[in-house]
């Protein structure tokens, strides 16, 4: 009788092992799956974009930088009608895409947010589109009197989140898989 006991509490003992070992993989499962649609979906895309639009306009500052250095609308003396044109093609080809590209992926993918809240940077960044939007749909009708968005463009702010959320998901997701892959060398 007292084998028999011991025999079904070895044998319970083990299934909640088991079960308990289960549900940690499953979760950890679960959490590896979030963390990968966060980085395929939102924090990849919009970091590829912001770097690639800062690339971009610093290439753009480069090219037509005064001859102190600074671009046409870094300056005290106003862009002459020349630069404006050209900002308006780099604009419309360019940044306003680029820019549209990244309020589309906070939009229409807010449910990969890491924080519970809409960050300040991103709601910024949405309101700079909008307002850029206005700019060149004036331009289209052949109205210049503005050459930028109505909303200031938080370039630092957006590029300090992508980066820190970035880096902080794909250390995450180097440990999630890590740990697997450790024990599958042994």
């Amino acid at each position: 009788m007292l084998t028999m006991i011991s025999t079904v509490g070895l044998a319970f003992l083990g299934y909640l092992a088991t079960y308990a070992n289960g549900l940690r993989l499953t979760q950890r499962q679960a959490r590896l799956d979030r963390v990968n649609a966060q980085l395929n979906h939102f924090y990849g895309p919009l970091f590829a974009l912001m770097e690639s639009n800062s690339r971009i306009y610093d290439t753009f500052s480069a090219t037509y930088a005064r001859e102190d250095g600074r671009d046409p609308f870094d300056h005290d003396i106003p862009p002459t009608e020349e630069e404006l044109a050209q900002w308006r093609t780099w604009a419309t080809s360019v940044f306003i895409p680029n820019i549209r590209a990244m309020r589309d992926v906070v939009v229409t993918r807010a449910d990969l947010l890491i924080e519970e809240e809409m960050p300040e940077a991103l709601l910024q960044l949405c309101a700079h589109v909008s307002g850029y939007e206005i700019t060149a749909a004036r331009w289209a009708q052949g109205d210049f009197a503005e050459h930028l968005s109505v909303a200031h463009f938080p370039g630092r702010g957006v590029r300090e989140y992508t980066t820190d959320r970035f880096t902080r998901l794909k250390s995450e997701q180097a440990r999630l898989l890590g740990s697997g892959s450790r024990r599958s060398r042994r």
